[in-house]
């Protein structure tokens, strides 16, 4: 079991394969089992790292509240702490967040930047986003106070993994989300609540792909817009794909991340 002790937090981790560093960054809730369709692929061509958020799987769960900025400062700590760096960051919904946050931060830590059914900021620009993000976030309170974490992994896998040869991916899902500690899964999600670094977002000088599931929360005109304050930036729509892509849809998430890794080598 591999951890990395930080100044405040036990942070595990995994690391396959050999090459040029590529750090994976999971969503909230979640843990490394969001690359499972990854690790051993990439793992092929790059020395693939992936970890536990504070407050997430086997890494530790200190009190909050935790913050973005706090967060990406973990992964950074992890690539000095692993000396992989600079190293191609892969981020999914709070870890496209993160990875935004880390590639500012700390840009000598980023060679390359994937930011996964997410953004800049929460809320959103327009009052119809924002209204739907609020939504969303008192549902999901109302259903972790009132049912439980095991009620929440029920209600996100059956609409992440809604096809009926995903049964097992859900029940894996529902199994995850159950054993998540309640109070570090909402200083988790409340990390969001306020963040917003799109006016910074000029500075980010590596190269740049969003990723957007047709499906996704947020819609691509959400994505488009801040793609274009990104100086080296590109976007890739995966079809019939939801939030969870990398596992919803891993053959053709698994193409268009490596197309544009393999064009921006070390």
């Amino acid at each position: 079991m591999a951890i990395c002790q930080l100044a405040d937090v036990a942070l595990y981790y995994e690391v396959v394969g050999e090459g040029p560093p590529l750090l994976f960054i999971h969503g909230l809730g979640s843990s490394t089992h969001d690359w499972i369709y990854q690790v051993v692929l990439f793992g092929g061509y790059y020395r693939t790292i992936t970890f536990d958020l504070r407050g997430h799987g086997q890494s530790s769960k200190p009190p909050g509240p935790y913050s973005i900025p706090q967060l990406a400062a973990d992964a950074a700590g992890l690539l000095h702490h692993l000396g992989q760096f600079p190293a191609h960051v892969v981020g999914l919904s709070l870890g496209g967040s993160i990875a935004l946050q880390l590639a500012l931060d700390y840009p000598e830590l980023v060679r390359s930047l994937v930011v996964v059914n997410s953004g800049p900021a929460l809320p959103l620009d327009s009052l119809p986003e924002k209204l739907h993000v609020l939504w969303n976030y008192l549902k999901r309170l109302a259903v972790i106070h009132g049912w439980g974490m095991c009620k929440m992994g029920e209600q996100l896998a059956a609409n992440l993994l809604p096809e009926p040869e995903q049964a097992w991916q859900r029940q894996a899902m529902i199994e995850r989300w159950a054993a998540n500690d309640k109070r570090a899964y909402l200083a988790a999600m409340n990390a969001m609540r306020g963040w917003n670094v799109t006016a910074r977002l000029p500075d980010i000088t590596c190269p740049v792909q969003i990723i957007h599931a047709e499906y996704d929360y947020t819609p691509l005109s959400f994505k488009q817009r801040y793609a274009a304050h990104l100086p080296k930036a590109e976007l890739a729509v995966i079809p019939d794909a939801r939030h969870l892509t990398p596992v919803d849809k891993p053959a053709e998430f698994n193409r268009t991340l490596l197309s544009f890794l393999q064009a921006h080598p070390y």
